[in-house]
């Protein structure tokens, strides 16, 4: 196979439609599409976006491309909601569309799903069931489930569904593709047909989770700006700690799961504390008591209120168990909506109070238990659906969010692990989720390039430190940022302008000094702390250390740790060794 011509460089916009267009027409799975673009549209598209990138405009989603479940507005296709009868042509873009649009990433077209989002089986489509990618006799899953099978058939790049019981992560885990169910409220959901507005997310499926999220940094950042959006505080986790904690549920709520997938989990979790993660386990009571309610308490009026009386109006276009779910909605109480919102406060804080007990860094639990068969959801298609959704509904009721990765298969059939845990810790899960991926083998931060982690991965508000010392990694304080949520950005070097010494503090820590002439290049890190991490980390900084401006080589300029000069009257000048580091090993060497 050769490689791509010099033309098809310079032209990636253009050489990714191709890929897909090609792609397309082998696959021969007309279910998986609702409505597409026409050729010569997505080639003007794709010129329009090469020529902006030749022209030196940041583009970081350029050579990619994507669909849309069709529930999202794309300007120029119309919405269905997966009814023909339903169908309206809107005006503009969704904001999460608009804005893997205005970073580079070309839309194919619309794909197709559970009518009205309303399903998680992939089956529950008047444009036909949508088979799964590895094995077409299963289900794809849904209410995403175009989406999930144009990645995994590799027709496009990236796809955004939408979740609200699963629908981000079933289909993920029954394709093997990654999934990303971010915190409620980071993604805006304007433009998108509601199911339940109060609890509805926009999810990205992609093939890796770099690639997700990559494209979930630019949902949550200023490219998908709008006024529905949540902002991050001021104390988000930006990465693992030193050690995390893996919570798993008991034996008995296991009991779900057939033995391969039963095994399958258990290696997951083998995997992980040979990685340096501790396993604990976690009463899962709360949750999943929770996660009953999205569907059989009231909070199913929801959907009634988005789509109900059109339903009613048109029931010979609806499917019959979307209609039903829905239609049955109508005669909830007011009085049993409190109720429900009562109890789910209550859950939510039993559920907290057990997060805290275990002090967990991520729920792993299998994204679902069961894998049917189309033939096994046609004859059960209301008592399948609930199997499938009993280890995704509670999230968004309980403000959480998640990944699904692939780990594995079971009997030939993908299966994927759901790294869970509370709002905002979007990039700790991601992280856990990284480290199921093939090829990983630390745990800690995943290997990431500094422009990289901080231009492709959602970016909420973090501060840079660099360090030199006893808070590298591996060091004895470098748990002070750990435990504030830190992360680890890159190894990098300061400018040839410092002097390093050893100071005489328990435990050992170096001084850096900036100096005028005879300055060298001193090897450090850089973390990243959320601002009250940082905030709180600088007030105890004690002396003779402080926080000030450090030049990197490249000319950055960023806070990090200097010395006072007065400390420096008995200190040893080790600038020679280039770092701490070295230091510390000639001392150990006896050098």
């Amino acid at each position: 196979m050769t490689g791509p011509s010099s033309s098809e460089k310079s032209r990636p916009a253009r050489s990714a439609v191709t890929r897909s267009l090609a792609g397309i027409a082998a696959a021969g799975r007309s279910e998986v599409w609702i409505s597409r673009f026409a050729d010569e549209v997505v080639y003007a598209e794709a010129d329009r976006i090469d020529d902006a990138a030749s022209s030196g405009i940041e583009l970081p989603l350029v050579g990619l491309t994507f669909a849309v479940k069709d529930n999202i507005d794309v300007a120029g296709l119309p919405t269905t909601a997966g009814c023909p009868d339903f169908a309206y042509l809107p005006a503009l873009d969704a904001p999460a569309v608009h804005a893997l649009i205005d970073a580079g990433a070309v839309c194919i077209g619309k794909t197709n799903l559970d009518q009205f989002a309303t399903g998680l089986v992939g089956t529950r489509s008047p444009y036909g069931a949508v088979r799964n990618a590895v094995d077409p006799t299963r289900i794809s899953g849904g209410s995403s489930s175009g989406s999930a099978v144009a990645v995994a058939l590799g027709l496009v790049d990236l796809a955004l569904g939408t979740d609200t019981a699963g629908s981000g992560r079933i289909p993920a885990a029954l394709n093997g593709v990654v999934g990303i169910k971010a915190t409620f409220g980071l993604v805006s959901t304007e433009g998108t047909v509601p199911a339940c507005a109060s609890f509805d997310c926009v999810s990205v499926f992609a093939r890796d989770v770099a690639l997700a999220e990559r494209a979930m940094a630019e949902l949550t950042g200023p490219r998908g700006h709008a006024s529905d959006r949540r902002a991050y505080p001021g104390d988000v986790p930006l990465g693992l700690p030193l050690r995390p904690i893996i919570a798993r549920p008991s034996a008995e709520v296991l009991g779900v799961l057939d033995p391969s997938r039963r095994a399958n989990y258990g290696a997951a979790l083998m995997h992980l504390e040979r990685l340096g993660c501790e396993v604990v386990e976690m009463d899962l009571g709360p949750f999943l008591r929770a996660g009953l309610l999205l569907y059989q308490g009231a909070f199913v009026a929801e959907r009634y209120d988005s789509v109900g009386e059109w339903i009613d109006a048109h029931r010979d276009q609806v499917d019959p168990t979307v209609g039903a779910i829905i239609s049955a909605a109508r005669e909830l109480r007011a009085s049993d909506l409190a109720s429900d919102v009562a109890r789910l406060t209550r859950l939510r804080t039993a559920a907290a109070e057990e997060w805290r007990r275990v002090r967990a860094t991520t729920l792993l639990l299998p994204t679902t238990a069961i894998h049917p068969t189309l033939a096994e959801v046609a004859e059960d298609p209301v008592g399948k659906n609930t199997e499938l959704g009993h280890f995704t509904t509670f999230l968004n009721l309980l403000d959480m969010c998640a990944v699904s990765v692939p780990f594995g298969s079971c009997e030939g059939l993908p299966f994927g692990l759901s790294c869970i845990g509370p709002a905002f810790t979007d990039l700790v899960q991601a992280d856990v989720a990284s480290l199921l991926e093939p090829g990983e083998s630390r745990a800690g931060v995943v290997d990431r390039s500094w422009s990289a982690s901080r231009g492709g991965r959602p970016a909420p508000p973090g501060i840079p430190l660099v360090v030199v010392g006893a808070h590298l990694s591996g060091q004895p304080l470098n748990h002070q940022l750990s435990e504030r949520g830190g992360r680890l950005l890159a190894a990098v070097h300061t400018a040839e302008a410092y002097r390093l010494y050893a100071l005489d503090t328990a435990p050992p820590k170096p001084g850096l000094v900036r100096v005028s002439s005879g300055g060298r290049s001193i090897a450090a890190e850089v973390w990243e702390l959320p601002p009250c991490g940082f905030a709180d980390f600088v007030a105890d900084v004690p002396p003779p250390l402080a926080v000030g401006s450090v030049l990197l080589t490249g000319g950055t300029c960023l806070p990090g740790f200097l010395c006072e000069p007065m400390a420096l009257e008995t200190a040893a000048d080790i600038t020679d060794y280039g770092g701490w580091r070295p230091y510390l090993n000639s001392r150990t060497s006896g050098g």
